[in-house]
């Protein structure tokens, strides 16, 4: 009884009007005066702010604030695939067939959540990082590869809450959510960056549409409001960090592991060019 309740709630909260009236407050002057609520409730290191407190004229702009300089360094070695994120990974291991088995209990298909593009077989029998993003944490989204834009695609959806809770209680809630994904072409391979949004998320950003081409670290998109990344790479590309595993925290620019060159011993070559 209590877990259809919750359904239910969950289900009228998460209409997208409710998420747009709480971005329009967030990004209010009026909402400045939570800056200082919000960073106590969540314990947010605010002295990795790159400005002062007292100069956020929002709360949303306190939330999508960039750090300062060298706050989170980015893993030199070039064969490392980083975190895109600061993040809890709540799921990561081999796809099997396609299928992304058990993130909180829930078996998802690639066809599900790539929205059924023909991209997936890439993937298929590829490696995956499911990265819960909590109110605490910086929510700036960087690239995890130096690599070329092959395709962005956005799929729209609903607008759950990817909490616990709600993954344990909402059926496929990573690929009913709306979603925004970066497909990436490195030196080894492709990674795909899902993009998905969550409850009260007004949404998911591009700070700049017109870049195509990224350095390893380079700042890739931003969520307003908490969310997940699913981070994919292309089968036979790579091979998981063995420190890491389910429940492990990682900061945006920590490796999870190594490229793999399947083809050659050609040295990697970093990509400068931007569109």
């Amino acid at each position: 009884m209590a877990n259809s309740l919750f359904r239910l709630m969950t289900e009228l909260s998460s209409r997208k009007w409710i998420s747009r009236l709480t971005g329009s407050f967030a990004k209010s002057r009026a909402s400045r005066a939570l800056i200082p609520k919000f960073i106590q409730a969540y314990r947010i290191p605010a002295e990795e702010a790159e400005k002062s407190v007292t100069d956020y004229p929002s709360l949303n702009e306190f939330f999508t604030r960039r750090l300062r300089p060298g706050s989170r360094p980015i893993d030199p070695d070039p064969m490392s695939l980083t975190s895109p994120v600061d993040a809890m990974i709540t799921a990561m291991g081999p796809l099997q067939d396609g299928l992304i088995p058990q993130v909180k209990g829930q078996d998802y298909t690639l066809e599900e959540l790539l929205n059924h593009s023909p991209r997936m077989e890439t993937y298929r029998d590829g490696y995956m990082f499911v990265l819960y993003l909590s109110p605490t944490d910086y929510h700036r989204i960087h690239a995890p590869v130096t690599g070329k834009q092959t395709e962005r695609d956005h799929i729209p959806g609903k607008v759950y809450p990817v909490n616990d809770k709600s993954m344990l209680n909402m059926r496929s809630v990573l690929s009913r959510n709306e979603r925004q994904i970066t497909y990436m072409k490195h030196h080894y391979g492709e990674v795909a960056v899902v993009k998905v949004g969550a409850l009260n998320v007004s949404s998911i950003r591009y700070p700049d549409e017109t870049i195509t081409s990224w350095n390893k670290g380079d700042e890739l998109a931003y969520f307003e409001f908490g969310s997940t990344i699913v981070l994919l790479i292309q089968q036979g590309t790579f091979t998981p960090d063995d420190t890491l595993h389910i429940g492990s925290r990682v900061k945006m620019g920590e490796k999870l592991g190594t490229l793999l060159d399947m083809e050659s011993t050609r040295p990697y070559r970093r990509l400068t060019e931007h569109a």
